[in-house]
């Protein structure tokens, strides 16, 4: 276990200095931006092999985690073994960070952002345990709902090969409600952002935090307005598309 752990730290150091070149995970080469900047401090931004995550020291989690898939990222996928374990980011200052002790009989389960099932080798999967990658989240939701609209846009990255992804969390309200010693902030709501440019569609998918069998397609612009993050890579025009769903694209 202890040899597992060092070799996993070593390979999350290694992209520790590539942060500001892993914009391969966003499209035009653009990050999502924060116009909420009560969200803006103590934000790091982390890059792992397949997929990069903005975490806030204020939240305890990530504010966003994007990833890039294609039809053959996918094909991998189905082969790769899901490690589960779960481990705190040792790139984050003390104190920002969820602990594994946050999660502990907290009655919610640790919600990937960047799901395991996208994962394409050893590497991505083993990081994507990482507690800056996952929120507190409803365990039904977790485990029903939010696992079917991750298989979805699994399809639809076998579909059509080249697509861009944004999974985060919202947090509405005046008194929210948090976990642990660290106090973890549970989301309100969780989103995801999806852009095909070979369909050019983009839409958004946005689900309650809480046991429901009920998910809501929304446009890009109106995410940009609850979410409190832009997305300047997704272009202006398709901002305000609406899909029937997640087989409509």
């Amino acid at each position: 276990m202890k040899k597992w752990f060092a070799c996993l730290l070593l390979a999350v150091a290694a992209h520790a200095s590539a942060a500001s070149s892993c914009t391969q995970f966003t499209p035009n080469a653009q990050w999502p931006v924060l116009s909420n900047q009560k969200m803006a401090p103590k934000t790091r931004m982390l890059c792992y092999s397949d997929f990069a995550v903005l975490h806030s020291g204020i939240t305890h989690g990530p504010l966003w985690s994007a990833e890039h898939l294609t039809r053959d990222h996918i094909e991998a996928a189905k082969d790769m073994l899901r490690t589960n374990k779960f481990f705190e980011d040792a790139r984050l200052p003390e104190g920002e960070g969820a602990t594994l002790a946050d999660y502990k009989r907290s009655g919610f389960d640790r919600g990937h952002m960047s799901p395991a099932g996208n994962r394409w080798n050893p590497e991505g999967m083993a990081q994507s345990f990482s507690l800056a990658n996952v929120v507190p989240q409803n365990r039904e939701n977790n485990q029903r709902l939010w696992a079917r609209i991750e298989t979805s846009v699994r399809k639809i990255s076998m579909s059509y090969d080249d697509t861009y992804i944004v999974t985060g969390p919202i947090f509405n309200g005046q008194q929210l409600q948090t976990i642990g010693p660290t106090r973890v902030f549970v989301p309100t709501q969780l989103f995801k952002a999806v852009y095909v440019p070979s369909r050019k569609v983009a839409f958004a998918v946005v689900v309650d935090n809480v046991s429901t069998n009920r998910y809501d397609i929304r446009t890009i612009h109106e995410l940009e307005a609850t979410s409190g993050i832009r997305f300047p890579g997704i272009p202006e025009d398709l901002k305000d598309q609406r899909p029937g769903g997640l087989k409509g694209v």
